[in-house]
């Protein structure tokens, strides 16, 4: 069984942005761990308290997360306020020590959401002291080597699709549990379920594949097609 660690700013960051992907390797036997750095709790809708809110997103990922055999973990980060401080990293480099993933998934560090930014810094430093074994913490050190960026509305500054997976297997599945958290089909910001079906269906399109999800990676030489992410 292989581990796929997907860090998140909020719940739903990575629910949205490579769900399909979670959905896949679910089906293949794998697993995936969803950190969400923050919960988003202040896009409460009106009547609804931010700590209300709060309570739901938390629901809403460990819904998503059971559905396709994983885990949710939802830090205590302040939505809107997460900073790259050592109260936010060495938690998380303790959770990549505690699941010892395969692969590690992020947002792209250019983006006009400042959360986003700060927790594709955060996870980067988060990994290289998780496979440091010069850092002393509770469990032994796991260098995870591979860590790919997702395609996030809000972090396409500078966004090249790399890496395209084929979804096709998981997308109904990703689709139907996806579409349960409140803010995916209620949001008066973006019409977040329409945007990333049909980019599924995009990248589909450019890769041959039925649906698909691409990823950056840090180096870009020539577009690469696979079926799993764990053969990168």
């Amino acid at each position: 069984m292989k581990t796929l660690l997907c860090i998140g700013a909020h719940v739903g960051d990575m629910e949205l942005t490579c769900g399909g992907l979670i959905a896949t390797e679910a089906l293949k036997g794998n697993r995936a761990v969803l950190v969400a750095l923050t919960a988003g709790e202040k896009g409460n809708p009106p009547g609804r308290s931010v700590e209300e809110y709060r309570e739901q997103k938390v629901e809403e990922a460990r819904a998503f997360a059971s559905a396709f055999g994983g885990t949710s973990i939802v830090m205590n980060s302040e939505d809107g306020c997460l900073e790259e401080t050592d109260d936010v990293i060495w938690p998380l480099v303790d959770i990549i020590r505690r699941y010892r993933p395969d692969v590690i998934i992020t947002h792209w560090k250019k983006s006009v959401h400042k959360d986003h930014a700060a927790a594709s810094l955060i996870a980067e430093h988060a990994r290289y002291y998780a496979g440091n074994s010069g850092f002393k913490r509770d469990l032994p050190a796991h260098p995870c080597p591979k860590i790919f960026y997702t395609e996030n509305l809000e972090d396409l500054e500078d966004f090249k699709p790399y890496l395209y997976l084929d979804t096709t297997s998981g997308h109904d599945a990703w689709l139907r549990e996806v579409a349960k958290m409140e803010f995916v089909t209620k949001s008066t910001d973006h019409r977040y379920l329409d945007y990333y079906d049909a980019l599924a269906t995009l990248r589909g399109c450019d890769s041959g594949f039925g649906k698909a999800e691409a990823f950056m990676v840090r180096d870009i030489f020539n577009n690469r097609k696979m079926d799993s992410i764990f053969s990168f």
